[in-house]
């Protein structure tokens, strides 16, 4: 009883700080043509525009280049003027729980996850909440696409792509289902950093028998589905096995979180056999730099997710966490960034400045946000760099928008649409601002 009442309290209070504070309102389709003037551009594609200009008409980007080389007609467009800005393509944050959880410490405003082990059906998109408080704050900051994925075990279900500026969740989707999770099970007990200044103490990880069993579980509904993706009409329609069958024409990504060296070499391993297409390493970390060989031999990308974290184990460099970035790309490797905590997703481009101070060039770092996060979720066609025929997801920031010492976004754009940059830490900072300004 006194729990619940301590649930009514809080939800009371989001409530009444929902009246108080209302999320932007949704930007209308783009009308006529936009064209920015005299920024400094920087396209995604390691290329770099002084006093460039860029033009888009109906979402999508129809010039990029040289202010003196636009022979459009300007009449009949709305000119921005960014001289003295960056413009840079809307950053991209893969693998986050975005939309799905608001405060963690509240059930009700969980829903990221299903009941039991196997659940490739489950559509993450479905839960997705387009009135988060979060979405603003993150979006604010240029992230404008996510890739929105469940928790879970062994298959918590698929992910898909978001625009992050929608009325629902129909409106904001960008790529539907086009990736299913699987986490492999861990074998190995696991090793704190802190060893040697604490006594051993018996994981919480599963057991030998406990892996088995899981991996047998994988084994019987990856043989299941194969088998019923090659019936071209099946008698009893299978919703589990119906999600998978993009995994073996490669329609669909199989994103695999794996958090071992050895368990990133099975887990792969499984996939191939079972004839997956596409694969990608999430929460990649040194456990898989340890396989980098493994990983480039089978053409794998990754996706570094605790930049900002520490490192693995008590021997390990301290400064490894901003450095693998530049290690995996130069041995090759496709690799992007996300940010872990989908609440902080803000510091994604901040992640990215970190490890361009670690082996990359500036134009490097910009396309782990970017470019290459487009091309590990399948929507680089589309987005993911500024170049003519692609939607017009652009951000203009008044200083470096990797330095969180100049980053200061002015304009944002989701195809096309001006979209609004305010959120409710804007919101508040106003409203306290002027209190204190009273002597309040």
């Amino acid at each position: 009883m006194k729990t619940r009442l301590i649930y009514i309290i809080l939800l009371s209070a989001m409530l009444t700080g929902m009246a108080e504070a209302q999320g932007p309102v949704i930007a209308p389709a783009q009308g006529k043509q936009v064209i920015l003037s005299g920024g400094t551009i920087h396209t995604g594609t390691g290329e770099v525009i002084e006093n460039g200009l860029i033009a888009f008409s109906a979402g999508k980007i129809t010039y990029v280049g040289k202010s003196t080389g636009f022979t459009g007609d300007r009449s009949k467009a709305e000119v921005i003027d960014v001289t003295g800005n960056h413009v840079y393509p809307g950053l991209i944050l893969p693998n986050t729980n975005l939309g799905l959880v608001e405060i963690s410490g509240v059930d009700v405003t969980v829903d990221n996850r299903e009941t039991g082990d196997l659940n490739p059906n489950v559509r993450s998109i479905v839960a997705y909440n387009t009135d988060s408080h979060v979405i603003p704050v993150v979006r604010s900051n240029g992230v404008l696409i996510a890739q929105v994925v469940p928790s879970g075990t062994l298959l918590p279900g698929s992910a898909t792509v978001v625009q992050l500026d929608a009325w629902n969740w129909e409106d904001a989707i960008y790529r539907a289902d086009n990736g299913l999770i699987m986490g492999w099970p861990r074998k190995s007990s696991v090793q704190s950093r802190y060893a040697s200044e604490m006594p051993a103490v018996q994981a919480p990880a599963q057991g030998e028998s406990t892996y088995d069993r899981n991996v047998e579980k994988l084994e019987k509904i990856f043989t299941d589905a194969i088998a019923y993706s090659q019936l071209a009409k099946p008698a009893d329609y299978n919703l589990r096995l119906e999600a998978m069958k993009g995994l073996f024409d490669g329609s669909k990504t199989l994103y695999i979180n794996a958090s071992e060296s050895k368990g990133i070499i099975a887990a792969v391993s499984f996939a191939k056999r079972h004839g997956v297409k596409e694969i990608v390493l999430t929460g990649a970390d040194e456990n898989a730099w340890a396989v980098k060989d493994f990983l480039k031999e089978y053409n794998i990308p990754v996706i570094l997710s605790d930049v900002h974290g520490l490192p693995q184990y008590e021997s390990s460099d301290i400064r490894l966490p901003f450095k693998l970035a530049s290690m995996f790309m130069k041995e090759g490797i496709l690799t992007g960034l996300t940010y872990s905590n989908q609440a902080y997703g803000y510091n994604l481009p901040f992640v990215a400045g970190q490890v361009g101070a670690y082996g990359l060039s500036r134009e490097e770092a910009l396309q782990t946000v970017t470019l290459n996060n487009a091309r590990i979720l399948g929507i680089n066609d589309v987005t993911g760099s500024l170049e003519t025929g692609k939607d017009a997801n652009i951000v203009v920031s008044a200083g470096d928008i990797l330095d969180m010492m100049t980053n200061d976004v002015r304009y944002a754009f989701i195809q096309g649409r001006n979209i609004s940059l305010d959120n409710k830490f804007k919101q508040l900072h106003r409203r306290f601002q002027s209190k204190y300004s009273q002597g309040k």
